[in-house]
Formats: C-alpha cells, sequence, structure tokens
C-alpha cells in the first residue's frame, strides 16, 4: 500500500472531487440549473463530503478523523437522496441520476471501509506518537 502522506493522495477524496465535477456538469448542462434551491444544496452536500474527508485527515488523530468521516457519508447520503429529487423532478435524465447515485453508493462503501481500518488499526494517527 502506498503511503498516504496529504488528503490528495487518499482514494475516497479523489473520487468525491469526482462527483462534485460530475454535479457541476449537471448543473451547467441540465435544467437543475433552473431550480436554485436543490442546485446549491446538492453543491453545498457534496463539497461537503470532500471537505470533511480532508479537514478529517489534515487533525492527525484516528478518532477525529472517524468522526468526519461519518460526516462525509451522511453528506453522501444527501447527495443520493437529492440526485432523487432532481430525477423525481426531471431536471436530470435517469441515466444522469443512476450515473450519480453509482459513484455515490461507491464513495459511500469506501468510506465505511476507511471507517473500519482506522477504528482497527493499531497505530491512532499522528498527534500520537
Amino acid at each position: 500500500m502506498a503511503k498516504i502522506e496529504k488528503f490528495e493522495d487518499l482514494e475516497i477524496w479523489r473520487l468525491a472531487r469526482e462527483i462534485c465535477q460530475q454535479i457541476e456538469f449537471l448543473i451547467q448542462n441540465t435544467n437543475l440549473k433552473t431550480n436554485y434551491s436543490l442546485k446549491d444544496q446538492i453543491d453545498r452536500s457534496s463539497g461537503s463530503v470532500m471537505d470533511n474527508i480532508a479537514e478529517g485527515f489534515e487533525r492527525n488523530g484516528n478518532r477525529e478523523f472517524i468522526n468526519f468521516l461519518s460526516i462525509a457519508k451522511g453528506s453522501i447520503g444527501e447527495v443520493k437522496s437529492q440526485s432523487y429529487r432532481a430525477f423525481d423532478k426531471k431536471l436530470i435524465s435517469e441515466e444522469q441520476h443512476l450515473k450519480l447515485n453509482e459513484m455515490a453508493e461507491l464513495v459511500k462503501n469506501k468510506i465505511g471501509a476507511m471507517m473500519n481500518y482506522l477504528n482497527k488499526c493499531e497505530i491512532k494517527g499522528l498527534k500520537f506518537k
């Protein structure tokens, strides 16, 4: 396993960034741009996933990182729910909705796996060396 030295090295952060990019594409290229409150909400929720992964990593302690990962996992759930709302309102296509939900499910599962790993890890973070 490669050494993780910065949050940008984390696969879960990179995947969360891809979701933000996908949402920006949807905002720019679909009717999602016409529903200002839902557009802003899904944009903020997806950003929260990235930001909480980064902030938790920078805390240098597993317990704090797990807490921030938990928040990120909740935010990815918001993205999924908001994708359903956008689809139900016919702001995005079924294909776009399914792609976004597939991406979100992958991130959710990988965040959960990272939380499990950190819970079992003997090293509790740089601040505890």
